[in-house]
């Protein structure tokens, strides 16, 4: 049993005797699996696991920010073993299926709805700085300039939201000579939006708007969402696809009018008998590795290069992109993305001298 499994049963047997154990965050929980992100596979170990000692977690780890603490409850007394063993099996074999916006497995702990929801984002969960109606417009140009801020929701606690002051509401304001001495007096209606609605229903809003505010289970507001926290994220989803995408065409630019269709088709891998292989673009990522494997065709290249090292780096794009096109939801950890940036810049290089 692993350690992982270990701490789930000890939980288990703390609720069973009426005690709470303490909340952890969704970080620290996937350390428990030695993992700092919700991958395909790792997500399926620790469904099962969680699945094999009847626990639940709220709110779901897969769909929670990754920051946010969560808390540990028992499967239903009524959960039968039958239940507990389908659910066990489509934790380990089958993805989810959605129907209606909702995920559906077999047994008591399904997938979690592989909706993109605005509450992943770390901005979505860090509680916004705020003014009161009755602020001064001059704390409130205050509060925004020392924080590099556009605008600022005006609250009388943390549920209640009666606007919003921007540097849009208070120019419109005072170009049409309409002055004021307090926040109320310049805000706008301000845009909000659940936590739990997708990103893209969001995107709509702070295109317009600029940001949106998001508001909790529970009906506080947890955070804003501006349009620079939306470039960022597109940029973290969108960056290692782009440099994956960039590596391949590098790789295919190398290996072109270099091999025979019969070379090539014999780097095909070998339990992928009935694909057709007769040009570079049908390889995958894993059979260029093993192409330039052997030494002859290494020599056909005719790269000042170290072979090794070169093939390692490859190898570790290949797990890279493993993960990548398994679509998970968490940043990409600094070193892998270092490793696709450095690959990158040093193809460039190879093209720029002219040894490729």
């Amino acid at each position: 049993m692993s350690q992982a499994d270990n701490r789930l049963e000890e939980i288990a047997g703390e609720l069973r005797e009426g005690r709470e154990p303490p909340q952890v965050t969704v970080r620290e929980f996937l350390s428990w699996f030695n993992s700092e992100r919700r991958g395909y596979w790792i997500v399926r170990w620790i469904r099962a696991a969680l699945n094999k000692a009847k626990l639940k977690t709220e709110p779901d780890f897969e769909s929670a920010y990754i920051g946010s603490l969560m808390t540990f409850s028992l499967l239903p007394e009524s959960t039968t073993e039958e239940e507990l063993a389908q659910a066990l099996e489509a934790a380990v074999t089958l993805p989810a299926v959605t129907c209606s916006g909702e995920a559906h497995t077999s047994g008591p702990a399904s997938y979690a709805d592989p909706t993109y929801r605005i509450s992943k984002l770390a901005a979505a969960n860090r509680s916004p700085v705020c003014v009161a109606p009755d602020a001064t417009v001059q704390e409130a140009v205050t509060a925004m300039l020392s924080n590099d801020f556009s605008q600022l929701p005006v609250m009388t606690g943390e549920r209640e939201v009666k606007g919003m002051i921007s540097w849009t509401s208070i120019g419109t304001r005072l170009a049409l000579g309409k002055n004021g001495t307090y926040a109320r007096e310049l805000m706008d209606v301000h845009q909000e939006i659940r936590a739990d609605a997708s990103l893209f229903q969001a995107i709509p809003i702070i295109i317009q708007h600029q940001y949106v505010l998001i508001r909790g289970g529970d009906n506080r507001i947890t955070g804003i969402v501006t349009a620079s926290d939306l470039s960022l994220q597109f940029q973290q989803l969108a960056e290692p696809f782009l440099l994956l995408g960039e590596i391949e065409n590098h790789i295919r630019r190398i290996l072109v009018k270099k091999f025979s269709a019969s070379e090539l088709a014999a780097a095909r891998d070998p339990g992928d008998t009935e694909r057709v292989v007769t040009e570079v673009a049908d390889l995958t990522f894993g059979e260029y590795i093993r192409l330039l494997e052997n030494p002859e065709h290494w020599k056909k290249l005719n790269l000042p290069i170290d072979r090794e090292i070169f093939i390692k780096q490859l190898d570790r794009v290949r797990e890279i992109r493993n993960d990548v096109m398994h679509f998970d939801p968490d940043p990409m950890p600094p070193d892998d993305l270092k490793c696709l940036r450095d690959l990158v810049q040093f193809f460039q290089r190879l093209q720029g001298v002219g040894a490729t």
